[in-house]
């Protein structure tokens, strides 16, 4: 498994009338975390496509647990537990910076498609080459 840790400053505009962070904003934290995560792997979302290849969501799910707020520095970290082959899932955890009470966990789950035709295919080999040294890199 390979991980990566994002940080991200809950905005106002980012809450509800209750000064709670608005529930499918998450979504965005997770698509953050996401991109972090794939640079930091130097797999940055415009290589993959410049690539001709897309990552649409085509599941996502998210479990409330406790409310974030205004201001609050959350880590969003995002992990991937398996090598891909069509599909790739990855889940996400956030915690209030300095604490460890999760308040939102989840994860997403991505087609590989051509861009070209629009239809789904394998994951790049230099794709999957690269997880697999990522995560052996993670063993050691």
């Amino acid at each position: 498994m390979i991980r990566h840790t994002s940080e991200v400053r809950v905005r106002y505009a980012d809450t509800d009338q209750m000064k709670n962070v608005y529930y499918g904003k998450y979504f965005e934290y997770f698509e953050q975390g996401r991109s972090d995560f794939m640079r930091s792997l130097g797999l940055p979302y415009g290589e993959l496509e410049r690539q001709g290849f897309y990552l649409p969501v085509i599941e996502a799910f998210a479990r409330y647990r406790r409310s974030a707020r205004y201001d609050d520095l959350l880590l969003v970290e995002t992990r991937l537990p398996e090598i891909p082959g069509a599909k790739i899932r990855l889940e996400y955890s956030v915690v209030r910076d300095g604490e460890t009470d999760v308040l939102v966990d989840g994860y997403t789950v991505h087609s590989f498609v051509n861009a070209s035709s629009g239809r789904p295919t394998r994951a790049p080999e230099m794709f999957i080459n690269t997880i697999a040294k990522a995560i052996e890199g993670a063993k050691a």
